[in-house]
């Protein structure tokens, strides 16, 4: 099966690698587990809290992967135990948020089966640069202009 692209139009050259992240982001988020919340802070932070009830410190991993934030988590099975009924598996996940240019993974808490993720968006430095507007040089009739070795008349 051919998969439509919306970055394969001969206008859009370059684009490869964000057409893969947002083909891995997808595949990630197709199973919508584990649930998770994005918060705005402030101006500049931004939190991603994600619910990972019963998943400890050492079972869960956050690391950067070039553009994006990469959270798994993997919890061992305790054989045990003897379960009379197993609603809670031992379930391992990976979620992967993509971040724009400039934010910053300031840390990593967790708190009550809460994975909280404090993220940094600096407000970038408004840059406006002011273009000096110059005269048009005019040639007047009968003016020498040098052009390089020979010098040409304009008469």
């Amino acid at each position: 099966m051919t998969r439509l692209s919306l970055f394969n139009s001969p206008l859009l050259l370059g684009f490869e690698r964000i057409e893969r992240s947002l083909d891995r982001v997808a595949k990630s988020s197709a199973d919508g587990y584990p649930p998770y919340n994005i918060e705005k802070l402030s101006d500049e932070r931004l939190r991603i809290t994600v619910a990972v009830a019963g998943f400890t410190q050492d079972d869960l991993q956050v690391q950067i992967e070039d553009d994006q934030l990469v959270i798994r988590g993997k919890q061992q099975d305790d054989r045990d135990r003897n379960y009379l009924h197993r609603g809670i598996a031992a379930r391992q996940f990976q979620r992967s948020f993509v971040l724009a240019e400039g934010i910053e993974v300031e840390n990593a808490s967790l708190d009550n089966g809460l994975l909280h993720v404090d993220l940094r968006r600096p407000m970038p430095a408004v840059k406006v640069r002011k273009i000096e507007i110059k005269p048009e040089a005019k040639h007047d009739a009968g003016q020498t202009i040098d052009v390089g070795a020979d010098a040409v008349d304009a008469d």
